[in-house]
């Protein structure tokens, strides 16, 4: 998610942006966002929904003494870590805000906004959903920028309206961006005519990829590759 991560981060830079939002925030009308206080968006685009309360343990008070520290006699075999299954599937409740539909991140579920859906999670996953009209750049699996190559992104295109994205890159390692040397790729998806626009690439930095391809994605599996060199391109999906 590193290229999301960047380009948001860029926006909030430039823009004054917020990076983490509470859903009032995008959501103004929707009362029952007012003082959720357990989910949040990442960016725009993303509402994550963190498990915050214990799924496979029991949640207990353990006596101390200051004096003798831990009681061990407080513990028992039935909750001992060994009669668990870690495996089983957990259920928890997730609120999607009303005012847009929302597609799950892990299997491309479309929801409408509105309601309170019940997740099954487990501990690899956590309830996690992008807004219909989202432009998401995913990246290769890297420890730090520079790791590998943006060469060949993925971008993840979730209908529902129209919608803009701006995929910032500069060269990660130094404040030269500050004197300019940065690009913005803009991208533009209509929801009407289900037209991805990639734009003209904007500015300029040593190093910069000159060409590379994108691999687009919709949900429902459609994918096209774009190679592009930073000229204005339309992709059409009907």
């Amino acid at each position: 998610m590193l290229p999301y991560i960047y380009s948001v981060s860029h926006d909030v830079s430039k823009n004054g942006s917020s990076f983490m939002r509470a859903l009032s925030m995008d959501f103004p009308s929707d009362k029952r966002t007012w003082d959720l206080n357990n989910e949040y968006l990442f960016g725009k685009s993303f509402l994550v929904a963190p498990v915050l309360n214990a799924q496979y343990t029991p949640e207990k008070t353990v006596k101390t003494d200051e004096n003798e520290g831990w009681n061990k006699t407080d513990g028992n075999k039935e909750n001992s870590v060994s009669n668990i299954d870690f495996t089983q599937n957990k259920g928890v409740k997730v609120y999607l805000p009303e005012g847009a539909d929302w597609f799950d991140f892990w299997t491309n579920e479309k929801y409408s906004g509105g309601k309170e859906i019940q997740k099954s999670v487990n501990l690899q996953s956590i309830p996690l959903y992008v807004k219909a009209g989202s432009i998401i750049p995913l990246g290769p699996d890297v420890q730090y920028a520079t790791e590998k190559k943006w060469d060949h992104l993925t971008i993840k295109v979730y209908p529902g309206s129209d919608t803009d994205f701006i995929l910032y890159e500069d060269e990660f390692d130094n404040y030269n961006y500050e004197k300019g040397a940065y690009t913005e790729i803009p991208f533009h998806w209509n929801e009407k005519s289900k037209t991805l626009t990639i734009g003209d690439r904007k500015g300029k930095y040593k190093g910069m990829i000159e060409t590379r391809s994108f691999n687009l994605i919709l949900p429902d599996g459609r994918q096209k590759k774009v190679d592009y060199s930073g000229q204005k391109t339309d992709i059409h999906f009907r």
